[in-house]
């Protein structure tokens, strides 16, 4: 049915796969952060799942490349909870420039030395970015931090950019981070607002046909609907292609209301969803209410005790979720 949507509203590429939409506040953000990266130390750059965490930053990346004032690195790991420091030494090194036939010591005193050597060679700012960062170990920030001191006595300059869900900014303003939290600058990519709007009619122009009225795809008022009841990017560009397919297969042209109340899921919006785009998924919660999975899931379901749903709200409160 996919196929037979994209030809029937006359569409000619996925919605996700539209180039970037910049907005005044994420131009600011992005502004803010190229002025930090040239000052070294660490940045943690927080955002909803869906968002647009991972594109503002590759274009933010393409755009430190272009000038060439920096050496952009980047952490490609994926498994994060297991991610350690050698493991973003180890990035790191493969994102310098070295000779052919270097190889990263496996030692880790003389791994810091070769660094130390390298970036005198270098004498160029380092920007390294981490992805996902809101799962790494905090003995592994704690790691991050001695890194960019090991840096700064070969007199060189590294930013690190950690770029993560809303628990990261959480995690790091816990006293017990302290020693990190304290020394990191918080950027926050907020929810769009007033931009949803035009963000949906600008993917429905990109996708579509040229000179193709976006209004004979969807109507303006179920666009207004999309905007107002949903929040992110993804979730835009996700519910926008099950209404198109639904409206293909009714004959429905332009998508109305009526399809798009059809297929906005019910639970959109409740404690569960909202958390997990915070971050807080079940194993995150586990740790941070100090509960047993089974709890977790007894509270979403409405079946636990008053009291122990007392103390998870005041804890969740503390988060700035409820």
């Amino acid at each position: 049915m996919y196929g037979e949507m994209m030809q029937y509203y006359g569409l000619v590429k996925d919605f996700d796969k539209t180039d970037y939409f910049e907005t005044e506040a994420f131009k600011g953000v992005l502004g803010s952060l190229e002025i930090a990266v040239l000052s070294g130390g660490i940045i943690a750059l927080t955002g909803i799942v869906g968002v647009g965490k991972t594109t503002i930053i590759r274009h933010f990346q393409d755009s430190l490349k272009k000038k060439n004032q920096v050496i952009v690195a980047k952490s490609l790991a994926t498994d994060k909870p297991r991610v350690n420091i050698n493991t973003l030494y180890t990035a790191l090194f493969a994102d310098l420039p070295t000779a052919k036939e270097f190889k990263v010591p496996t030692q880790a005193e003389i791994r810091e030395r070769k660094l130390q050597e390298l970036i005198r060679k270098i004498n160029k700012p380092i920007a390294f970015f981490i992805d996902g960062a809101h799962d790494l170990h905090w003995r592994t920030l704690i790691g991050l931090k001695q890194l960019i001191e090991t840096i700064e006595d070969a007199k060189g300059t590294l930013t690190i950019i950690m770029v993560g869900h809303p628990k990261l900014g959480n995690d790091l303003n816990r006293p017990a981070m302290e020693e990190i939290g304290a020394r990191a600058k918080l950027f926050s990519l907020d929810s769009w607002g007033q931009q949803k709007q035009r963000y949906i009619e600008w993917v429905l122009e990109q996708c579509s046909k040229p000179k193709t009225p976006i209004h004979d795809i969807v109507a303006p008022d179920a666009i207004n609907l999309l905007a107002e009841r949903l929040i992110t990017p993804l979730q835009i560009c996700h519910y926008l292609t099950l209404a198109l397919i639904k409206g293909a297969t009714t004959g429905t042209k332009p998508v109305n209301v009526e399809i798009i109340e059809a297929v906005l899921s019910p639970d959109l919006n409740t404690l569960e969803p909202k958390l997990a785009r915070q971050g807080y998924n079940t194993m995150a919660l586990c740790e941070h209410l100090n509960a047993r999975k089974s709890e977790i899931r007894a509270y979403f379901n409405g079946q636990l005790p008053a009291a122990r749903v007392d103390e998870f709200n005041k804890e969740i409160h503390k988060l700035g979720i409820l």
